[in-house]
């Protein structure tokens, strides 16, 4: 029975660009979904499951995250790193689903929620002084380096610790612990004044 015949070597997925497999997605190649997904689904499920803290749905959102990443192809490689864009939409889509369960519970119960939660309180000045500072801090981590900023992102804006960092994006924490210790010096000196 004659064999299938192949042009070349199907392509070793594992070592190109995220760039590139999402320009092979966009052309049809469901292999690079299938490479994409192998890389971050481990990323994308467990800001879901930090958010939902619920394995089942948790891994509904995962397939949901990539199907569209598939189907509506919304990322843009030039403004962001694709394990960044995925975590994002991972996180804004869990609190969505939070936020729904909350409102049926509430429905289901019949309960009218406070107006207020009177967990803390701060003053107009102080409100706006977080503000602030924390679109400083956004810009400065703008204008790391991608390979610093990402780390950086993963850790304080969606919780990551160090190890779970290096196990996402598969890089050694001893590379991890560097490149965050060298953006959080040049963090530093971009906002010394904040520091002092």
């Amino acid at each position: 029975m004659p064999s299938e015949h192949r042009e070349s070597p199907a392509p070793d997925w594992g070592d190109e660009t995220d760039e590139a497999l999402f320009t092979s997605l966009q052309q049809g190649n469901k292999a690079a979904l299938a490479v994409l997904y192998d890389r971050y689904s481990r990323l994308v499920y467990t800001v879901a499951f930090r958010i939902l803290n619920n394995g089942p749905e948790a891994e509904d959102l995962t397939q949901e995250i990539f199907l569209n990443l598939w189907q509506k192809q919304t990322y843009n490689p030039k403004r962001s790193a694709l394990s960044r864009f995925l975590s994002t939409v991972t996180r804004n889509r869990a609190i969505d689903r939070v936020r729904s369960r909350s409102i049926r519970r509430r429905i289901l119960k019949g309960l009218v929620p406070q107006s207020q939660p009177v967990t803390s309180f701060s003053l107009p000045v102080e409100q706006a002084s977080l503000g602030e500072r924390s679109q400083r801090v956004r810009e400065a981590l703008k204008n790391l380096p991608e390979k610093q900023r990402e780390l950086l992102w993963l850790a304080y804006y969606h919780g990551f610790s160090q190890s779970e960092i290096a196990n996402h994006t598969n890089i050694p924490l001893g590379t991890v612990k560097s490149r965050m210790r060298q953006g959080l010096l040049k963090l530093k000196g971009t906002l010394q004044d904040l520091v002092d």
